[in-house]
């Protein structure tokens, strides 16, 4: 009968007791030489312990639930012939030509200097032992040596703590999102890590993190310099107001956890701006007229922008994988003052008229300046416009307002040449920078909206289309 060989727990970079979570082969199994015989699970990695060698299950050691260290016997192996035995050959290992066997005291030796060879199986049948002088005992030992050096491997190899098992695609998808995959358990056999794997644990980090932006929002952020600035001169310290302090967690969220993009276009506003300023002139003459600013203008060719393009009237939900597209269109728009930004909503703004906006703008910016908003005047908002052309500037990024999926910036217009075909005519231009979630929305999306608003802009008549 041939020998029995012991299959051992290899080197699991010094993990003791480690559990026997799955059991994967049984008595009479024929294996292949790494095959898989046992499923360990340390606190931060799952593993198979390896057969050192092709053979057939005699006797198994262990059972579910039973705690080994490096060096634990698990089965008990019959060794299959020399032929089936021998590992196939690695990428670091380059397979000898096929020769006569040497003695064994002499594979022995090399297998002492650390070189890596093809593993020797020797068992007790005579038919197997080719030099009968060879004393028995050192047939044995030099057996044993050669199965040591076969069942050994490096930690960085085969343990997942080490080297997490996932393909190079899911490797790269972890990358991507700053993900360390050591720190991921995975669901396949063996501990396989998959996308689904990686994506599991980025919903759970979120969820399990209440205060995202103190914590740093698992993004491993240094922490904030602490620095007496007394010693470089005079200094004044002020308290944030109420609507600093609560706008500006909700902006740190909103920058960190939403990958933003920003489209920046000119919108030819030429024709616009004197219609505008004649209707102002119409509006003096009665006793309540509004005044129109071109704000109200860019609310109403927004309602057009978003009904052409639905996608940008959504919010996406928190695990970032259900979006809601709205049948309204509640447009905020933010405000300046003396305590901080705030943003209104004028509501159903695909019903209004120009007019009726630009008044109910005008209600929700002086109940703003007196710090009368309530929450229902701030709440229910699909998109959101900031202005900053009575300031000036010519372009900037707007942080979207979360669960919206874009805002619209809008900076200082001035008068520039544009060429007409014939000759260069000065036009009025307004500079728009649409961000984005582009989670939601890609960059030709994009580059759409900002296109036809830009039209709807210069010639507002198309809104009635």
């Amino acid at each position: 009968m041939a020998e029995l060989k012991e299959a051992r727990v290899p080197d699991i970079g010094g993990y003791d007791d480690v559990p026997v979570i799955e059991v994967l082969v049984a008595v009479g199994d024929t294996v292949k030489a790494d095959q898989g015989l046992v499923t360990l699970e340390s606190d931060k990695a799952t593993m198979e312990v390896p057969a050192p060698f092709a053979g057939v299950v005699r006797e198994l050691k262990v059972k579910l639930g039973d705690t080994l260290s490096e060096g634990s016997v698990v089965a008990l192996l019959e060794a299959a012939g020399s032929e089936e035995a021998a590992p196939p050959p690695t990428h670091d290992t380059v397979q000898p030509p096929r020769a006569e066997p040497a003695p064994p005291q002499e594979r022995t030796r090399t297998a002492e200097t650390g070189t890596r060879v093809e593993p020797i199986v020797v068992d007790a049948r005579p038919d197997n032992i080719t030099q009968a002088s060879i004393d028995k005992s050192a047939v044995l030992a030099g057996a044993a040596a050669t199965a040591s050096a076969a069942s050994r491997f490096d930690a960085d190899s085969v343990l997942p703590d080490k080297v997490p098992y996932a393909s190079p695609a899911v490797r790269l998808f972890a990358r991507e999102l700053g993900v360390d995959l050591a720190r991921v358990s995975g669901s396949e056999r063996g501990g396989r890590i998959t996308r689904e794997d990686v994506q599991r644990f980025v919903k759970g980090a979120l969820a399990s993190t209440p205060g995202i932006a103190q914590a740093g929002g698992g993004l491993n952020l240094l922490p904030w310099p602490k620095v007496d600035f007394s010693k470089f001169g005079e200094t004044e310290t002020r308290e944030l107001t109420r609507i600093q302090k609560l706008s500006g967690a909700n902006l740190a969220r909103n920058w960190a956890m939403i990958p933003h993009v920003t489209q920046h276009d000119d919108a030819d506003i030429t024709e616009l701006e004197a219609l505008r300023v004649a209707l102002n002139k119409e509006q003096e003459k009665h006793k309540d007229g509004v005044k129109l600013t071109m704000l109200a203008f860019l609310i109403k060719a927004s309602v057009a922008a978003l009904q052409k393009y639905p996608t940008f009237n959504s919010s996406l939900d928190a695990n970032g994988e259900q979006l809601t597209l709205k049948k309204y269109f509640h447009i905020g728009f933010a405000a300046d003052t003396p305590n901080g930004l705030v943003v209104p909503v004028v509501r159903d703004c695909d019903r209004k008229g120009v007019l009726q906006i630009a008044r109910e703008m005008g209600e929700l910016a002086a109940k703003a300046r007196d710090g009368k908003l309530g929450p229902a005047d701030m709440q229910g908002g699909c998109f959101s416009i900031s202005s900053l052309g009575g300031i000036g500037g010519t372009a900037f990024t707007p942080i979207v307002n979360a669960p919206e999926v874009a805002i619209l910036g809008v900076s200082k217009s001035a008068i520039k040449p544009v060429w007409d075909g014939a000759q260069f005519a000065p036009r009025l231009l307004l500079p728009l920078s649409l961000s984005y979630d582009h989670r939601v929305i890609d960059g030709a999306a994009a580059a759409r909206f900002t296109a036809y608003l830009a039209q709807l802009l210069g010639d507002m008549r198309r809104v009635l289309l």
